[in-house]
């Protein structure tokens, strides 16, 4: 709970210090600009308001891992659901009401979360998770759209250390691989999710993992 506080808070606070200019500069999602993620991270903190006042009358059917279902196919922006996106940022046409939107939706999903019980259970995409395991796979949500926005904007600071420690760990216990040990948090969480081509030097040792490492990169959404 206090880790998903954390993430969630930083990338808000990171998004709420860009300068105008920044939302033309291209983000770490394939297809999308600043802007466009900006606009689906107030889709993503609509989400967290909307399920967490969502209680399930069922057991959980998932936890923070099975949230994710790994894919070996990116998404490139064209897909209807994420060049709606596109056409939502475009409308905003002023950055400030764009990032203005984000603050007031994003603070309200912070809060909510630290008032939901962690064990309530609450549904969302047809299934059923505890708070504390919904908030707990929107860590790596999180971390995973703080590295696309810093992607090609020096200015930008990465996730804090203990974020990225937690996005990794999840990543590396779903796909049910350890990535090189040497590697850096955030290095491994872009190329095992694709967000950067795995160089050579990285592409062998991946290989050198086995079946799991030669089916990396896969994405995370």
């Amino acid at each position: 709970m206090d880790i998903f506080s954390q993430t969630w808070s930083a990338l808000c606070t990171a998004v709420a210090a860009l300068p105008d200019e920044a939302f033309d500069e291209p983000s770490g999602c394939r297809g999308w600009r600043v802007r466009d993620l900006v606009s689906h991270l107030v889709i993503d903190a609509q989400d967290l308001l909307i399920t967490l006042s969502t209680p399930a009358d069922t057991a959980p059917s998932h936890d923070a891992l099975s949230y994710w279902t790994p894919s070996a196919t990116p998404p490139d922006g064209t897909a209807p659901g994420d060049a709606l996106v596109v056409r939502l940022a475009a409308a905003y046409e002023d950055p400030a009401l764009l990032r203005a939107h984000l603050d007031d939706l994003g603070a309200a999903a912070g809060r909510a979360a630290q008032l939901a019980h962690p064990e309530l259970p609450v549904a969302t995409q047809g299934m059923t998770l505890t708070v504390r395991d919904y908030l707990g796979a929107y860590v790596l949500e999180a971390v995973l759209h703080h590295l696309d926005l810093a992607a090609h904007l020096p200015s930008v600071g990465l996730p804090s250390t203990e974020s990225l420690a937690a996005a990794r760990e999840m990543v590396e216990r779903r796909l049910r691989v350890r990535l090189p040990a040497r590697w850096e948090d955030a290095d491994a969480l872009r190329v095992a999710t694709g967000r950067r081509p795995a160089t050579a030097e990285e592409r062998a040792e991946l290989d050198a993992l086995g079946a799991r490492g030669q089916m990396l990169p896969l994405s995370f959404g």
